[in-house]
This record gives structure tokens, C-alpha cells and sequence, in this order.
């Protein structure tokens, strides 16, 4: 099943506001409305106080990306559509309009847009990253590559492009080259595989794989080569518990030379014992 991994930030609505003007004070807290409260004359009793509640209001991007974070990817598309027909070379826009109709799966659609933020800003990362996932969401790895490659061409410090470049080698099969990606991407952000990824909403990070016990495999050995032993277990682990049937590999693999001193990683490739239940 595709998992698309994204984030969106929350609107913000926390103010800090302290005004002073014509004898008011303009007084709010974090998550309430402002409370203008009239400053009191010492002869003025708390009755004869006014109180003026004042709401506040939501920019058309903020209600946009609102949307996207409670996942109502209907309505954040209608909201990013009438923002991208107001500003037609506004590639930010073009590309979260596309990213809320990927979300429904509208992969033709979302490309489209991709492509226009792209064609409106050949510099922008994020939707030429973005034309790589409807590629390796359709199974076109080589296509896909192309785009990451891109991407990577114009922000080559983004963890994110460089993994989704290994995701796409690994789907094609092209396991060394998919080991140098995942090695780059964990020297930009040695947790990167740990939490949900993604910048400010607007690229998107497919992690959905196959042969999820050769990936695991893979991930173990890239860290085992960046000197994290502590993930390369973690990921043999999971390599195991898929039932990859190569994990001795790691017996002969001068990437994980360091790796075979520590105990834990040896209890992990130790064959497991005989089950005493069965006759």
C-alpha cells in the first residue's frame, strides 16, 4: 500500500499582543480572542467597563494549509485552486494545490500542477521532487529517478530528495546506487528515517517498497557504513522479522565488519533455535 508521508504546519494563532492607544489596553492570550478592556479612572466602578471580543481571521493560505492538516484534501483543494487562479506564477501554490489532489489520488491531475510550479520556477525542489513521486507511485522508476536527480541538482542538502532517490533505485533494482542514496540522505539527517519527514508541507516522501526485508537489509548496511551501530541492529532486526534469507551476508560484508563485535547483532544472526513443541 502507497504511504505518502507529509506534514503541514498548524496555523499558528498564538499572539502576543499589549497596545496601549486612546485609553485601552489591547490584552490576549494564547488561544483566546483579543479582549480589549477600557482602563479604569479610579472614580470608574468594573460595571461601567466595556468589553469588545474581536475574532481573528484566517488568511486564504492559512485556511488552505488548515485544511491540509486536518486531511480534508477536498476542501484544501478548492481553497489552493482559487489561490493559484488569483496567482498563476505562484509556484508554492501550484505545488500544494497539486499535493492536496495527490492526496485523493488524483495522480494526473497533481502532475499537472507539479509541472506548472516547476515550469514557474525551474529552481523549485519541492515540485520537481513531487513529479518523482507520481512517477514511483505509477511503477516508472526510471522516470522517477530523473526527477529526484533533479531535484537533487538544484538543493542537493536535502535529506529527503536524496532518500526518495533511493527509494526509486531500490524499486528499480539497482541496489549499490540505492545504498549510496540512503548513505547521503543519513549523513544530511542521521534520523530521517525515524520520523515523518518532509519540509513546510510542500514535498512529499514516498516510502512504500516490496521487498521490505531486502530494504531493512539495506538500511542496516548504510548505517553500519555511517558508524551507527545502534540503527544497523535495529534494521537487521526488522530484516529478520520479514524473513530475509540473506542476512548472512553480513558475515562476509566488510560493511559490517565493526558491526559483528557487538553481541546484540550476533544474537540476531544466530539461527534460531529448534521449536521444542513440535513432535
Amino acid at each position: 500500500m502507497i504511504r505518502i508521508k507529509m506534514a503541514f504546519p498548524a496555523v499558528v494563532l498564538l499572539l502576543a499582543l499589549s497596545v496601549s492607544s486612546a485609553g485601552q489596553t489591547f490584552v490576549e492570550t494564547p488561544g483566546a480572542p483579543v479582549v480589549p478592556r477600557v482602563a479604569q479612572s479610579p472614580s470608574q466602578s468594573p460595571a461601567e467597563s466595556s468589553v469588545i471580543v474581536v475574532k481573528p481571521e484566517l488568511t486564504d493560505e492559512q485556511l488552505a494549509d488548515l485544511y491540509m492538516a486536518r486531511k480534508d484534501f477536498r476542501e484544501a483543494a478548492f481553497s489552493y485552486k482559487r489561490l493559484a487562479d488569483q496567482h498563476p506564477q505562484n509556484p508554492v501554490y501550484l505545488n500544494k494545490l497539486g499535493i492536496a489532489l495527490h492526496q485523493q489520488a488524483a495522480l494526473g491531475a497533481a502532475l499537472k500542477y507539479y509541472e506548472r510550479a516547476s515550469k514557474v520556477d525551474p529552481s523549485y525542489a519541492d515540485a520537481q521532487n513531487n513529479i518523482g513521486t507520481i512517477w514511483y507511485q505509477r511503477k516508472k522508476y526510471g522516470r522517477a529517478i530523473k526527477a529526484y536527480q533533479k531535484a537533487i541538482t538544484i538543493r542537493n542538502d536535502m535529506a529527503v530528495l536524496h532518500s526518495n532517490l533511493g527509494y526509486a533505485y531500490f524499486g528499480d533494482k539497482k541496489y549499490v546506487q540505492a545504498i549510496s542514496s540512503f548513505r547521503q540522505a543519513l549523513a544530511l539527517d542521521p534520523q530521517l528515517f525515524e520520523h515523518n519527514s518532509s519540509r513546510s508541507g510542500s514535498i512529499l516522501q514516498d516510502r512504500s517498497v516490496a521487498d521490505r526485508g531486502r530494504f531493512y537489509f539495506l538500511l542496516a548496511k548504510s548505517f553500519a557504513e555511517a558508524g551507527n551501530l545502534e540503527r544497523c541492529l535495529i534494521y537487521l532486526r526488522k530484516a529478520k522479522d520479514e524473513g530475509y534469507k540473506e542476512l548472512s551476508a553480513v558475515k562476509s560484508d566488510p560493511s559490517f565488519a565493526a558491526a559483528l563485535k557487538d553481541p546484540a547483532i550476533q544474537e540476531v544472526l544466530a539461527p534460531k533455535p529448534p521449536d521444542s513443541t513440535q513432535p
